[in-house]
């Protein structure tokens, strides 16, 4: 049997301002999230982009080519209501931060780690007042709890649709402070995904690329690039 889709049954989809928001309606009617909560969106822009989403739908609905509205239907049905938890989640990368573990060998491996992520480590501190300490090996070392508190602190302070997004760009990254940087525009989003690859990269360039691997990682970059996109809409 064929899987069964649901129809367009709007002619016409138009941003309408809310009391402090702005929602997307079609043919007058707003839309709702999966759990029938109202789409309260926090800025214009982001709502053009969720009714963009609407108006480029066909015959059938396909969720995968509207992923704005998947994005705002988390923050609403799902981080909104688990806010602290997800916060909690997200903050404690920083303790295991990828940019903290560094390889003992080769020395070649160990410079380009060096090259490419201290200077992360260092926009952290000055921007974030946060210095998370390298260290070599994958034994797990805990950062200070000072300096975790100031990060946690930060991440508990984005609304629901910016945690929303934060998520992926800390959990596709692997580091709370990629995910920091991406968000605060210390890179351009491209070139935070390759540092934060930097590992694969270079066994691909040791051992050649797995084909499926390669697959995996630009779904991910896609995923990444939108992250970045619906945070700076969210703002």
């Amino acid at each position: 049997m064929s899987e069964w889709k649901p129809k367009r049954f709007w002619a016409s989809s138009a941003v309408v301002e809310t009391n402090g928001g702005y929602t997307v309606e079609l043919d007058g009617r707003r839309v709702r999230t999966p759990a029938k909560a109202a789409l309260d969106l926090p800025t214009r822009a982001l709502a053009e982009a969720v009714a963009l989403e609407w108006d480029a739908q066909e015959k059938e609905i396909d969720p995968a080519t509207m992923p704005f509205t998947r994005s705002a239907n988390a923050a609403i049905d799902k981080v909104r209501k688990q806010h602290d938890e997800v916060a909690d989640m997200l903050s404690d990368y920083g303790d295991s931060d990828l940019l903290c573990y560094r390889a003992a060998h080769p020395e070649t491996l160990l410079q380009r780690q060096s090259a490419e992520w201290d200077p992360a480590l260092e926009w952290s501190a000055e921007v974030l007042g946060a210095r998370l300490q390298p260290v070599t090996g994958v034994v797990h070392q805990p950062q200070s709890p000072e300096v975790l508190e100031k990060l946690r602190q930060r991440v508990h302070a984005l609304d629901e649709f910016r945690l929303a997004a934060f998520h992926d760009l800390v959990s596709l990254s692997g580091s709370l402070i990629l995910g920091f940087a991406a968000a605060q525009n210390w890179r351009k989003p491209d070139e935070i995904w390759r540092i934060s690859r930097l590992d694969e990269l270079w066994q691909a360039e040791q051992w050649g690329e797995d084909e499926e691997a390669v697959q995996s990682a630009e779904i991910k970059k896609g995923a990444f690039l939108h992250a970045k996109r619906f945070y700076d809409l969210s703002v």
